[in-house]
């Protein structure tokens, strides 16, 4: 067996970071558990021993997690670090990623959610920095981007791909403009979201930067998830699968953050665009559409035709067109009459 990592649990809660060091000796890996409960003790600590991991409170007197994660980000750039915190703000979110941290992670309460936690963590643990984005894999680069956009922030994400630097610009919550080599504008945007590995890093916003993409941030991303799949589907000859041509003009549409594409009883992977965890809200769409099917039988109503939902951040369709069932997610600023009609398009075009 190779040197067994070490991790520092750093937690105000002197009864959460014994529990949190119960659930780290379930980890494969079996890594040593240190554990801090102040942010001073945990920066002497990092300073006298060579760590793999730091978990990190968010919510802390005196020196708060926050505090922690910004001088760790200059001091120990090489530590791989989780943001762990029970707030439930995506300004939160959003501050902890733009500071470097490898996963942002509410606490866990379900036996569901530890289980995934610990994945991450064990992931963490044993991905060398040359597989990913030392700071952030190239997922959670969309997901930052899409924070950035939803908390309407400014800021300069930098991103480096070996010998290759990118640029985006964000102003108050557009991706405005973007380089990568002699790439600029949209080019630049898709090309820099197409690096597996490399490393990541927000500057200062700059106001004054001239704005070179019009698009909507979903459309960019939406665009580029299609031409990342696309690429990954290529077959021997050189062609794609259809399904990958099904829906060439959704990022098009106006207000569209995600789509997510199933049917009943499939095997693999939903087709989604613009989601970081198509399987989960594959399992939560399909927990609906089933109880408003028994809903209907019971009051001999017919089947679930349309359901739409209204949110803080974004508004949730759902429909069925044939066999396949859709669930679709809108900006929260449009109107339900506004949802309806761009519903419809989006079953047209699957059609077509």
């Amino acid at each position: 067996m190779g040197t067994r990592h070490k991790v520092l649990l750093l937690d105000d809660d002197v009864d959460l970071l014994d529990m949190y060091r119960q659930l780290l000796t379930q980890l494969p890996s079996q890594p040593e558990i240190f554990t801090a409960s102040s942010g001073p003790r945990a920066m002497a600590m990092l300073e006298a021993d060579r760590f793999r991991l730091l978990i990190c409170d968010l919510k802390m007197p005196k020196m708060d997690g926050l505090q922690v994660l910004s001088i760790v980000r200059r001091k120990h750039p090489e530590l791989r670090t989780v943001a762990l915190t029970s707030v439930a703000d995506e300004q939160f979110r959003s501050r902890a990623y733009a500071l470097g941290v490898d996963l942002f992670w509410y606490k866990p309460a379900t036996e569901q959610e530890i289980k995934m936690f610990l994945e991450c963590l064990e992931s963490l643990l044993g991905r060398e920095t040359e597989n990913g984005f030392r700071v952030v894999q190239s997922k959670s680069l969309v997901d930052i981007i899409q924070l950035e956009c939803i908390s309407q922030s400014s800021s300069t994400l930098r991103i480096t791909n070996g010998g290759h630097t990118g640029k985006i610009w964000i102003h108050d919550g557009e991706v405005i403009d973007a380089e990568a080599g002699d790439l600029v504008g949209e080019p630049a945007f898709h090309r820099i979201l197409s690096w597996r590995a490399g490393g990541f890093e927000s500057l200062p916003p700059e106001p004054s930067r001239p704005r070179t993409i019009l698009k909507s941030y979903n459309g960019l991303l939406l665009e580029t998830a299609q031409a990342l799949d696309e690429k990954r589907a290529k077959n021997g000859d050189g062609t794609t699968p259809p399904i990958s041509s099904t829906v060439p003009q959704l990022s098009q549409i106006e207000g569209i953050e995600f789509v997510l594409a199933m049917k009943p009883g499939q095997e693999g992977p939903p087709m989604a665009r613009g989601l970081e965890n198509p399987e989960r809200m594959a399992e939560w769409s399909h927990q609906i559409f089933e109880r408003f099917r028994g809903l209907g039988d019971r009051l001999h109503a017919g089947p679930l035709e349309h359901f739409e939902g209204v949110g803080p951040q974004r508004n949730i369709s759902l429909t069925t067109h044939g066999e396949t069932e859709f669930c679709l997610g809108w900006k929260h600023s449009m109107s339900l009459d506004q949802v309806r009609e761009m519903t419809k398009k989006i079953l047209t075009l699957w059609a077509s």
